[in-house]
């Protein structure tokens, strides 16, 4: 393989010039092949050897054997050792070479670091799960804190500490510590009424004292590591479910520093979405609601605040409706005007998330009450139509459609709603009749729709925005 260099950045790194250079200022430089990849026919910069004797580029036969070939990519006889042994020799030489020619424009590469073996991992998860049956705190943590150094020294090593079954086995010590920080016993399953009954556990229910004491700290590290392995295996969503586990991420919610409550939501989000037992166990634990609440209304990062949203949004859906309790619950703390003000001028995702939820508690009569009083709710949602995403689109056209239902009923026949009023006013008709055209989704269509009858009603008396600006797009009213 040839490479080419040029000539004047040779000169200005050397301070001399080259009689090899052609006419257009090109020197070349030939790669002997011994140094080359035999996968990606590159400059090795990190070889190693396979069981086969066959030396590749660390990066590429590792992707290799990622993909699940379990073969010699040169000899197709099978690989023994599935973690392949630094090359040191070659990878000297090829480091000489590159300083040889440095006049070239070739850099020296830099010694790589080894990454860590499943063997090395797999011994301090031992040492961990050792410590546990000890009830060794010290010792937890600070065998954590290696676990966590190395998932947080290269992606290669992430993935290796992932394989070697690092959620589980931390999971199992959070579950542990969290169980000896409570005094509670494991939850028992009921298969009369097929949900989790807790016993000694409903006692510290709401306490405070789910992580206080010298166990506060190594939780507080798994959960901080833990976030590096996001998303995590079912058998680690499982232990970090318990009761007593997720009594601690909220203590750390309502109690921990501004590290301790993001890595809590963060983990929490990734437990608890989409899984009705674990949401079930989570708003039965006190001040749970109150502190997911305080994520929206104190934001740490977007990145808390759409996980907080997430998990509103999961345990609001996931109760029945209309005589949805835990939507009333979220709505007395004021969390309607909180969405609106956080849906101006927020990034996509947490817009999104916040119409999401805001749809959700306008199922309730309560919300409804509390968006229809809000000064913000229809001019916002007028303007996040066609202007965010499709997502929000269909949020801010559901709540609209929602709040004119329930307007409707109360107006006096022949007269305008206060909803329809404002929302003619913010220019809802052109939006939606653009809507319409561009095309949305069937249900959406069909709310669209009976918004734009409804609005068209009263369109010649009340709309302030001047019609002309829309006189091409075809109108079926």
């Amino acid at each position: 393989m040839i490479l080419s260099w040029r000539r004047r950045r040779a000169a200005r790194g050397a301070g001399k010039t080259r009689d090899t250079a052609d006419r257009n200022g090109i020197a070349e430089l030939t790669i002997p092949i011994n140094f080359r990849c035999p996968i990606s026919l590159d400059l090795m910069k990190d070889p190693v050897t396979l069981s086969t004797g066959i030396t590749y580029d660390r990066e590429n036969i590792e992707r290799w054997i990622e993909s699940g070939n379990n073969t010699c990519p040169i000899t197709n006889r099978l690989i023994t050792n599935q973690e392949p042994i630094p090359n040191h020799a070659i990878r000297k030489v090829i480091q000489g070479w590159c300083v040889e020619n440095k006049s070239y424009g070739v850099d020296r590469i830099p010694t790589p670091r080894i990454p860590v073996s499943s063997v090395e991992v797999a011994g301090i998860l031992g040492r961990v799960e050792a410590a546990v049956r000890q009830g060794d705190g010290g010792g937890c943590l600070e065998l954590v804190g290696k676990v966590k150094d190395l998932a947080a020294e290269s992606d290669r090593n992430r993935r290796r500490v992932v394989a070697s079954g690092a959620g589980r086995a931390l999971s199992e010590t959070f579950e542990a510590f969290s169980n000896r920080s409570t005094g509670s016993s494991a939850p028992m399953h009921c298969q009369q009424h097929d949900e989790f009954v807790y016993f000694e556990e409903q006692r510290n229910l709401g306490t405070g004292e789910g992580c206080s004491g010298k166990n506060s700290p190594l939780l507080r590290e798994i959960l901080s590591t833990l976030t590096l392995m996001l998303p995590l295996d079912e058998e680690a969503k499982s232990r970090l479910g318990s009761f007593s586990s997720l009594n601690s991420m909220v203590w750390f919610l309502q109690n921990g520093d501004l590290s301790g409550r993001r890595t809590a939501i963060l983990v929490m989000k990734d437990v608890v979405s989409f899984d009705q037992e674990k949401l079930d166990a989570l708003i039965k634990i006190e001040g749970a609601m109150e502190a997911l609440v305080k994520l929206v209304r104190e934001p740490i990062c977007v990145q808390t605040t759409k996980a907080s949203l997430s998990i509103v949004y999961n345990v609001v859906a996931s109760m029945p409706s209309p005589n949805n309790d835990v939507a009333r619950k979220f709505v007395d703390m004021g969390l309607v005007s909180l969405l609106l003000e956080t849906v101006v001028g927020s990034e996509r995702g947490v817009s999104e998330r916040s119409l999401a939820v805001l749809d959700e508690l306008c199922g309730c009569d309560e919300g409804r009450e509390k968006a229809y009083d809000n000064a913000l709710t229809v001019p916002v949602l007028v303007k996040k139509i066609l202007r965010v995403s499709d997502l929000a689109t269909e949020f801010s056209v559901s709540v609209l459609w929602k709040l004119s239902k329930c307007t409707e009923k109360k107006g006096e026949e022949g007269e305008a709603s206060d909803v329809v009023v404002e929302a003619l006013q913010v220019g809802a008709f052109q939006k939606l009749l653009l809507l319409l055209q561009v095309g949305c989704g069937e249900e959406t269509k069909e709310k669209a729709s009976e918004l734009l009858k409804l609005l068209n009603l009263f369109r010649d008396k009340l709309e302030c925005i001047d019609s002309m600006d829309f006189k091409h797009l075809r109108r079926p009213f």
